[in-house]
């Protein structure tokens, strides 16, 4: 049996070791693009990216940050969570939110948020059902303006 371990990523190489992952949510994303922007938000926005191996393969990662608005107080958004879709169902993304989780607890956030895609039903499940979330809002966007 693999041990699994999760670990937080800062240099370009790592960052771009996960992009094949990552890609499978944010299937928009250029390798360039998704490097540019990962390097961006860690300068500028404290955007936080984990990895969670099983011995040495990458099966499942996380984008996060601290935030502080009005409406949630302290809280830690996660901007993206992914398994790899040839190992999901196996606990994966419940130990990598977990260790967003206990992230917020260690540095004195009060929730966790985020948002899924409309069509996203068993996403909507995991969130719910295994993780306990409960939706709060809809989230919209306007893009072309």
């Amino acid at each position: 049996m693999n041990s699994i371990s999760i670990k937080e990523l800062t240099s370009r190489e790592e960052i771009l070791e996960v992009f094949p992952v990552m890609q499978q949510l944010r299937t928009h994303l250029t390798e360039e693009t998704y490097l540019d922007l990962v390097m961006e938000a860690q300068e500028k926005d404290q955007y936080k990216l984990a990895v969670l191996y099983d011995g040495d393969k990458i099966v499942a990662v996380t984008g996060f940050k601290p935030m502080i608005t009005l409406y949630y107080g302290r809280f830690v958004w996660v901007c993206d969570l992914v398994t790899d879709e040839a190992v999901r169902s196996k606990g994966y993304g419940e130990k990598l939110l977990t260790y967003v989780e206990d992230w917020a607890k260690k540095h004195n956030y009060e929730r966790i948020a985020l948002s899924s895609g409309l069509q996203r039903k068993d996403a909507h499940r995991f969130y719910e059902m295994k993780m306990d979330y409960h939706k709060a809002s809809y989230v919209f966007k306007k893009d072309d303006f």
